[in-house]
């Protein structure tokens, strides 16, 4: 069926084009003006949005409202409270004030606070961000919000996001009016995430309780094929898949997201969804939406659909390309390379700030995207390495290294690509190809960060860029505010920044041992494990960072480090504890049963013909027997090792206790299991195998 896309679109959400219908003049005006110049809302017009929200969302079929918020969970949480008043005749109105708008009051007793407040002190306050737009979802009116403790201090994702938005505006506008712009107001950073996730059928998900529990395969021998031919990338969609997907496209495109390409990723049942930027702040509340929508749809469509950074061993995991850019409230990019020597110096003053911001701060990169489950996709062949670095193509790298020497630049001029076929046209080529193995990469009017793993809340990466690079705008203005010759000042700032963190800069291959090698002499962190990179998140520099900006206070990152390390905990934990009930409780009985087959099976021909060969019978029993035995002694240390891991004073040292002594008798285990996978009959095997999960839809 033909659908009118443009009429369908953004069609439950409260955007701009429905305030200004539905708000009087001067009351649009301000709400429009608190949302782009981010100035605190005028509270007199609060009840007048709120009514004319409320009758909005009622026409479109909502009876409740919720604050939506994002709790350090990772998650987005919610409490639902209907429109509905008593009036005195026993009958209701539908009700909803400008204070039932601004503040709510959620119990936010059992949510991760990291030591910032005791369990029995339950008040918590969700605060409209009126700069992300509610939108109407199953009945109820969703308006996002932020999130914090009854003494202020966030509890959230959204409010560190928030600063950090200031604070790069705030740093950055005092560069642009050095270059003479008088007419921007504010910069925006914009985000685009492309999303990679598996899609298996719900009936084999059912049977597997470890992805059930953990969102990933700990049990599982590789199938006879995995993605060795690439024939899954970018291959036609199954019909089950692209049913799946064009209802995905239409509810997001009714929440006015901006979903714009899908295709098969290159493992087997992997998929990609990638959105058309929009500003950060809602880039993350809709990255959150595109994630819930695919779980839910995928479920209507008998299907499961997967997020977690690698649930399957062997083949390439799923992560986030998170496409992070800077400009003006006027439409100007500040990283598209200018046509006068001004301009050209204005975007190499910004690549600057980029380049240093990642140097300075690249371990608080890498913890922004360190997790349990990111720990095994980093580095794994399809995902960038531990090690940050920064690629920046060939071209620019040759304008910094003719800087740093002081040396002409002379550049390639854009050469055009013919194939040779006649009836194809030739076409312009770009300047660099791309590099897939670089952590962040410059793509053309953007930054490329692709550590993110697949499950994350895109907020924390993008609040250390916009944090980092705010410092490099702030410690540049503060040079050329004072400078006598700004130009001269200007041109030795590049160079002395290119020059300082030319470190940095990698377009080769980091995948390579030698770039390890490399890094190491460059003096380049390589946090390759999601505990060793904690430990450097309230490093001095880092807290001077977060405090200057007004980011985050001491105590905030001191609560979210002790958050890291007890959700780090608590995902090994879980899975160690599904190891040892699968294995002790499904797979060492199944196994044992099929040995018993086997051994019934000896006898019978024995019985029959005394001298038989039973030669495959006997060493079938004695390695399963041998591997059965190996893996129920594996699984009481894993037992053992759990327990005392769990001991362990909550915070580093446990999670270091789980890294060091946990995993390695989990890795254990699942090597055992998995060759006693590959010499049980599969009708004996308690579950779906690789196989099954991959190539059966």
């Amino acid at each position: 069926m033909n659908k009118n896309v443009p009429l369908l679109f953004g069609n439950m959400v409260f955007n701009e084009e429905v305030m200004r219908q539905r708000l009087p003049r001067e009351v649009c005006k301000s709400l429009l003006k608190t949302m782009e110049e981010g100035k605190e809302i005028d509270p007199s017009i609060a009840d007048v949005v709120a009514n004319a929200m409320k009758d909005w969302a009622i026409e479109k079929g909502a009876t409740h409202y919720t604050h939506w918020f994002q709790p350090l969970t990772g998650a987005t949480a919610e409490k639902h409270d209907s429109f509905i008043a008593p009036t005195q005749g026993g009958t209701v109105v539908m009700e909803f004030s400008g204070k039932c708008l601004i503040k709510g009051e959620p119990d936010a007793s059992s949510f991760p606070s990291g030591g910032l407040r005791a369990t029995f002190e339950a008040r918590g306050y969700t605060a409209w961000d009126p700069a992300s737009y509610a939108f109407v979802k199953d009945g109820t009116l969703y308006i996002p919000t932020a999130f914090c403790s009854y003494t202020g201090e966030a509890l959230d994702s959204k409010t560190p996001l928030l600063r950090s938005i200031d604070a790069i505006s705030r740093e950055g506008m005092r560069i642009l009016r050095l270059f003479g712009d008088t007419t921007a107001k504010r910069l925006t950073t914009t985000v685009g995430a492309e999303q990679e996730y598996f899609i298996i059928d719900k009936e084999m998900y059912e049977q597997r309780r470890d992805l059930m529990y953990t969102g990933r395969t700990l049990f599982g021998a590789p199938a006879p094929k995995g993605q060795e031919l690439e024939d899954h990338y970018f291959g036609p969609l199954k019909p089950r898949i692209a049913a799946f997907m064009a209802e995905l496209d239409e509810e997001l495109w009714k929440l006015g997201i901006l979903s714009k390409t899908k295709h098969n990723e290159a493992a087997p049942a992997q998929h990609e969804l990638a959105p058309i930027f929009t500003t950060t702040n809602m880039s993350v509340d809709q990255n959150l939406l595109i994630m819930g929508y695919m779980k839910r749809i995928a479920e209507k469509h008998g299907l499961v659909c997967l997020l977690h950074e690698k649930p399957f061993a062997g083949v390439s995991g799923s992560g986030k390309h998170n496409n992070w850019s800077v400009g003006t409230d006027t439409g100007k990019n500040l990283f598209k390379p200018g046509k006068t020597p001004a301009e050209n110096k204005q975007f190499l003053l910004m690549l600057a700030a980029v380049i240093k911001a990642v140097d300075d701060y690249q371990d608080l990169l890498r913890i922004s995207v360190a997790s349990a489950g990111n720990d095994h996709r980093l580095g794994g062949g399809e995902a960038p390495p531990a090690i940050v670095s920064m690629f920046i193509g060939d071209e620019l790298q040759a304008v910094v290294d003719s800087i740093v020497r002081g040396t002409d630049f002379k550049g390639a001029a854009r050469g055009k690509m013919n194939l040779g076929i006649p009836s194809v046209p030739t076409f312009t080529k770009d300047t660099s190809d791309r590099n897939r193995t670089s952590p962040f990469a410059f793509t053309g009017n953007k930054f490329e960060f692709r550590m993110l793993g697949s499950s994350q809340n895109i907020s924390m990466p993008n609040v250390v860029l916009n944090t980092a690079v705010a410092e490099s705008f702030r410690q540049f203005a503060d040079v050329l505010e004072v400078a006598e010759d700004f130009d001269k000042a200007l041109t030795g700032l590049i160079k002395e920044t290119f020059t300082a963190h030319a470190r940095i800069l990698f377009n080769g291959n980091g995948y390579s041992e030698e770039w390890e090698k490399e890094a190491e002499r460059r003096g380049l962190y390589n946090l390759k494990t999601s505990v060793d990179a904690f430990k450097t998140f309230t490093a001095e520099k880092n807290v001077a960072l977060f405090t200057r900006h007004g980011v985050m206070n001491a105590v905030e990152m001191a609560s979210r480090e002790e958050i890291l390390y007890e959700n780090y905990a608590k995902v090994v934990n879980i899975e160690a504890r599904t190891m040892i009930d699968i294995a002790g409780r499904e797979i060492i009985p199944a196994v044992n049963a099929y040995v018993t087959e086997v051994a019934a099976t000896a006898a019978a021909k024995t019985a029959v013909i005394k001298e038989i060969d039973i030669s495959a019978e006997t060493d079938i029993i004695t390695r399963l027997s041998t591997l059965t035995a190996k893996a129920y002694k594996t699984l009481s240390a894993l037992r053992e090792a759990d327990d005392e891991a769990k001991r362990q004073p909550a915070g580093e040292r446990m999670a270091e206790y789980f890294l060091e002594h946990v995993i390695p008798v989990m890795n254990e285990l699942r090597e055992t299991v998995d060759e006693m996978e590959t010499l049980t009959a599969a009708s004996y095997w308690p579950m779906p195998s690789y196989g099954d999960l991959m190539f059966s839809i």
